[in-house]
């Protein structure tokens, strides 16, 4: 009995870093594993009338994690975009996960917010925000719009902001690399008084980058 009870502790950890998002479910609840923090939005991808869903889940890999004196935990583990598309029945089946697209916290002093949108227009939007509580004041905010076609996700525009918490200026690019634009806005994010300068530029036409060719920042 205890050789055997042995062996089951020594396969626990094992058990414990082998989980992973499951591959059909009909909500995030069934798919995502227990303890792991996420978010998800629902809507219709790949224009087949039927509710699709795309998650962001975030690991609770114990080695990943630093506990504050106060109980407080930062979590540096690698976060987990994935992709699932719906059937008739209600069923979500996961047609892809990326598990280096996205960033993880490389120390306790920055914060990174990270929400998935799919919109009416079938596109999928990626927001990330960085907050630094320490060595900088600006706050950072990259938006990704990806559109389904040919099979794949595809980037189909861009927008960068930087807002300086000291003195309110905020800039933001915007990239539509459909029309080949790029918008630059620069305004006040304190005083309304201070009059926003926007100007415009054509951008080189490239190939569409695929979801998860680069890790998005």
């Amino acid at each position: 009995m205890k050789k055997i009870i042995l062996t089951l502790t020594l396969c626990l950890p094992l058990t414990m870093a082998a989980q992973s998002l499951s591959r059909t479910g009909a909500d995030a609840e069934n798919i995502v594993p227990a303890g792991w923090e996420h978010t998800e939005s629902m809507g219709d991808l790949n224009k087949d009338g039927i509710a699709d869903m795309v998650l962001i889940a975030l690991p609770n890999n114990p080695e990943k994690i630093k506990t504050r004196d106060d109980g407080y935990q930062y979590n540096f583990n690698k976060p987990i975009l994935a992709i699932y598309l719906g059937d008739e029945k209600g069923q979500l089946h996961k047609w892809k996960e990326y598990k280096e697209l996205l960033p993880a916290m490389e120390n306790e002093y920055e914060t990174i917010e990270r929400e998935v949108k799919i919109t009416p227009r079938n596109t999928l939007i990626i927001n990330l925000s960085f907050f630094y509580s320490a060595g900088g004041y600006s706050n950072v905010s990259n938006s990704y719009t990806f559109r389904m076609q040919q099979g794949d996700f595809y980037l189909i525009g861009e927008d960068v902001c930087e807002l300086s918490r000291l003195t309110g200026d905020m800039r933001t690019e915007s990239f539509n690399y459909l029309t080949h634009k790029k918008q630059t806005l620069e305004e006040n994010a304190f005083d309304e008084k201070v009059k926003a300068k926007e100007t415009w530029q054509n951008i080189a036409k490239e190939p569409l980058k695929r979801l998860g060719e680069t890790e998005l920042q």
